[in-house]
C-alpha cells in the first residue's frame, strides 16, 4: 500500500487549528500594520497564517520549522502557488534550540511545546521565555496556546486524551499573567470561539470519515475507524466546551 490507498491528511483544513477566515484576517491586518521585515513560524505545519502574512506585507521573509515533513512540503508547495518562493524557507527540524531569530514577527500557534521539555504546565512559562529571546525589539508575538476555559469534570478528563489532568492547563488569566512576567504586554488578547473549535474537529476528521464510509473492507480500515473514533469521543465527551485556545498578540517590553 502506498499514500494513494490511504485516507487523504487534513486537506478540509485551511489552519492546524481552531481559527477562523474572519479572525484570520483581523489577525493578519494587525500584525502586517506593525511592518515586520522578518517572521518566524515556531511549529509551522504547512504555515498558512505566516504565508498570509508575507503576502500583506511586502518584502517580508519567513521561514517555517516543523518537524512534519508532509506539513512542510505542502507549505513549499503552497508558497510557490501564490508566488511566495523566493521569500519564505521551510524547514524539517525541532524549534527547540534553533539559532535562528530574532524576528520581528514570532508565530507559535499550538507549538509552544516544541520549545521545551518541561511537562504541562510548565512548558508553557519556559516556552514564553523562549519567544522573548527570539522577537526583535519592538516586534510582536503571536503566541496559540491552549487554557481550561472552566476547570474540567473528573467524568471530563475521562473522556479526554490517557492520563489529562486537571493542572494540565492554566485558565486564561494565569495565561496572560505567564506571558507578562516572561517580559511582555499582551496587546490583543481574543479566543476561539465554539463555532471555530467545531470547523476545527469536523475539518479534522472530514478526510477520514469519507474514505472509511467508502473502504470498509481495507485491510486498514478497523485501525483507521478506532483512531478516528476515539479522536472524536475525546472531544465530544471529554474538552469540548473546556478546553480553550488563546490567541494572544504580545509586545516585547524594552
Amino acid at each position: 500500500m502506498d499514500r494513494t490507498d490511504l485516507p487523504p491528511r487534513l486537506t478540509r483544513l485551511t489552519f492546524h487549528g481552531p481559527l477562523s477566515e474572519a479572525r484570520a484576517a483581523r489577525i493578519v491586518t494587525r500584525l502586517a500594520r506593525t511592518g515586520p521585515a522578518t517572521v518566524l513560524d515556531i511549529g509551522c505545519g504547512w504555515g498558512e497564517l505566516m504565508l498570509r502574512v508575507l503576502e500583506a506585507t511586502p518584502g517580508a521573509t519567513g521561514l517555517g520549522i516543523d518537524l512534519n515533513a508532509e506539513d512542510i512540503a505542502r507549505g513549499r508547495a503552497n508558497a510557490v502557488a501564490r508566488g511566495l518562493a523566493g521569500r519564505v524557507e521551510f524547514v524539517v527540524g525541532s524549534a527547540a534550540g534553533t539559532p535562528r531569530g530574532p524576528a520581528d514577527l514570532v508565530l507559535c500557534l499550538g507549538a509552544s511545546h516544541a520549545l521545551s521539555d518541561e511537562t504541562p504546565p510548565k512548558h508553557t512559562a519556559a516556552a514564553l521565555h523562549a519567544l522573548r529571546e527570539r522577537v526583535a525589539p519592538g516586534g510582536r508575538v503571536l503566541l496559540g496556546e491552549g487554557f481550561w476555559q472552566r476547570p474540567p469534570t473528573p467524568a471530563e478528563l475521562t473522556g479526554m486524551w490517557p492520563d489529562a489532568r486537571a493542572d494540565e492547563y492554566h485558565d486564561l488569566a494565569a495565561l496572560v499573567a505567564l506571558a507578562v512576567e516572561a517580559g511582555f504586554r499582551p496587546a490583543w488578547i481574543e479566543s476561539a470561539d465554539s463555532g471555530e473549535w467545531e470547523e476545527f474537529e469536523s475539518g479534522y476528521l472530514s478526510d477520514t470519515e469519507e474514505w472509511l464510509a467508502a473502504h470498509r473492507d481495507h485491510p486498514l480500515a478497523d485501525e483507521t475507524r478506532a483512531r478516528a473514533d476515539r479522536h472524536r469521543a475525546s472531544w465530544l465527551d471529554g474538552y469540548r466546551g473546556v478546553l480553550g485556545l488563546a490567541y494572544l498578540t504580545l509586545v516585547p517590553v524594552d
